[in-house]
């Protein structure tokens, strides 16, 4: 049974077994010998304990594991032997009289070095991870954020937050891709790199193996080393790519999210169609905040990620920030929702109100059907279209105008024609959508056989919009002659109970008992094909089909039929009947 003892290395608690206790005890006093008038004694020291420490901490699974002697010989290894112990045998005299430092592979960490900045450091520790000079680094940023349109400052300000500032000793020789060693340590305090804090605390070191690597590989190892090559520059693009959309996305939300905002403090023209959208009550800032936190916070962690990707030892935003944004997330969803249903309650209700007029239409005479536009609408395009427009009418009043009406004509047996106003609206319950449907205004006028028709209606903004609609149908007794404006094409509704659709726009039509006949539409086809080679073919006109070779002729046209060969001649027709003739 071995005792074991309780250590504090570097404010760190280890349990070690007691000839390994006595054999890092004998090693840390060689270390103190050998920098006994060494400037700068107390923060190499301190910094190697540290050093060991962590590598203590790497080797243990548990809090109860107890350091062994074997342990206790890789740190020695990787931490090199001082100068005073390399001729001070009788220290250890159960160990070989020579010993030789083993080296170890060390990759570089990404840190932010505040030694050689100008605002945080991130290009220059950029410039120490890829291994170029930082200028180039810096160059890159001002060529980046003028190309972004200023993005590339928040991907800058993520770098400065996220990215951990090369603060002690070791983290500076990781930064650079050194060995974190006795000898490194003494030189990069020496040469006055930075002032050495304390302790090294809470820094996520990669592991140094303890194995000498053979100078050669096997031509698999080096096609493993490859494609693990080609996939980390894989996974290093694709961070980049997640780091760059992310962020102009979030860029673009937060923008968004700050212009919705601010209409609580002024109010711009454009903030009256989301005024006529909101039905839910609730403030459009508090709705901006609930988008901007919905959209913005799975950005913010895709950007963590693509920034995980890119830097190996990336400092973590802590549990508590995590949980935060996600039960405010939570809580923004559950707000987005609620707006939701009360949005989708508004259209889950429909009513329809009536309106039937007597047309006093002269049915000798044609009645022409023609759409209005508006004063308001200044392009007078004679379109029907679902959305809504926020308007100023002739007595500066604000109204919601709408073109979204559709046409139908009917047959009736009835002598009196006649015109039906169907006012359609949504509502939260049957009432409220009837009520919206009131407060549709719509006109039409008939004067001297010509029925026009507004091709909008309007409404009042304060009723918001629930898809309110007019669908205007028009019964014409039978033989009743009609002609449609061609700007009646887009209203003209096709339904299998409408007796006209788009096609008969601008034409003459006579209504007939659930039918309608056009009175000036041509069906004939007209075509006119010349296929010919010196003389012979065949020709088609819309009169006449022409069949010709060097011995046979054949016409055939409305009146006749012919046909002439060398030897006989062939002539069918109404006046003459058939007559057939013999050139022999």
């Amino acid at each position: 049974m071995n005792k074991t003892v309780n250590i504090n290395l570097a404010g760190m608690f280890f349990h070690i077994d007691e000839d390994a206790y006595q054999k890092l005890q004998r090693y840390l006093d060689a270390i103190k010998r050998s920098f006994t008038d060494s400037q700068g004694r107390a923060e190499i020291l301190a910094d190697i304990e540290a050093r060991i420490a962590e590598l203590f901490s790497e080797r243990i699974q548990s809090d109860r594991q107890v350091v062994s002697v074997k342990q206790v010989d890789e740190v020695i290894a990787i931490m090199g032997q001082p100068e005073d112990y390399l001729v001070d045998d009788e220290i250890f005299e159960d160990e070989p009289k020579t010993h030789k430092t083993q080296r170890t592979a060390t990759s570089k960490k990404l840190f932010r070095d505040k030694d050689n900045s100008y605002i945080a450091g991130v290009s220059s520790g950029l410039g120490h991870y890829l291994g170029i000079e930082a200028v180039w680094v810096r160059l890159l940023w001002i060529l980046l954020t003028l190309g972004s349109g200023g993005t590339f400052i928040f991907i800058y300000i993520l770098f400065w937050i996220l990215v951990p500032e090369a603060v002690t000793t070791s983290e500076k020789l990781t930064m650079t891709g050194e060995a974190v060693n006795i000898s490194n340590i003494e030189k990069k305090i020496k040469d006055g790199i930075g002032s050495v804090s304390e302790t090294v605390k809470n820094v996520d070191y990669q592991k140094y193996g303890d194995k000498i690597k053979h100078n050669s590989k096997s031509f698999f190892d080096t096609i493993g080393d490859i494609i693990m090559f080609v996939l980390k520059l894989f996974a290093k693009f694709f961070g980049l790519i997640l780091i760059i959309s992310s962020a102009a996305a979030l860029v673009a939300v937060l923008i968004s999210s700050i212009s919705l905002s601010s209409t609580s403090f002024f109010k711009p023209w454009w903030m009256d169609y989301p005024d006529a959208l909101n039905m839910s009550g609730v403030p459009i800032w508090v709705g901006s905040i609930l988008l901007f936190l919905f959209f913005g916070i799975p950005l913010f962690f895709l950007i963590y990620l693509g920034l995980k990707i890119l830097i190996n030892n990336l400092k973590s935003i802590g549990n508590v920030a995590k949980f935060t944004l996600i039960g405010l997330w939570i809580i923004s969803l559950i707000g987005l929702i609620s707006i939701g249903v009360k949005y989708a309650s508004e259209f889950s209700q429909e009513a329809v109100v009536t309106e039937k007029f007597d047309l006093n239409v002269n049915t000798s005479d044609t009645l022409s059907i023609k759409m209005i536009a508006s004063n308001l609408d200044r392009n007078k395009h004679f379109w029907r279209n679902d959305g809504f427009e926020i308007k100023y009418n002739e007595n500066d009043e604000k109204i919601m105008f709408l073109k979204n009406m559709g046409l139908y004509i009917y047959s009736t047996k009835d002598s009196i024609a006649s015109v039906q106003v169907e006012k359609e609206a949504r509502g939260n319950d049957y009432l409220s959508a009837k009520e919206n449907a009131q407060k549709i205004v719509y006109n039409f006028e008939l004067k001297d056989n010509v029925l026009n028709l507004d091709n909008f209606l309007i409404t009042d903004p304060e009723n918001k919009y629930h898809n309110q609609l007019v669908n205007v149908k028009v019964y014409l007794p039978e033989n009743t002659v009609v002609k449609l404006d061609d700007n009646t094409k887009s209203y003209l509704e096709y339904n299998r109970n409408n007796l006209l659709n788009h096609k008969d726009a601008g034409h003459l039509l006579i209504i007939l008992e659930n039918n309608a006949e056009c009175l000036d539409c041509n069906d004939a086809v007209e075509v006119d094909i010349d296929i010919q080679n010196d003389g012979n073919g065949i020709k088609i006109t819309n009169n006449a089909l022409e069949i010709k070779n060097d011995s046979l002729k054949i016409n055939i046209n409305g009146e006749s039929v012919k046909a002439n060969s060398e030897s006989v001649k062939v002539n069918i027709s109404e006046e003459s009947g058939i007559e057939i003739k013999s050139n022999n």
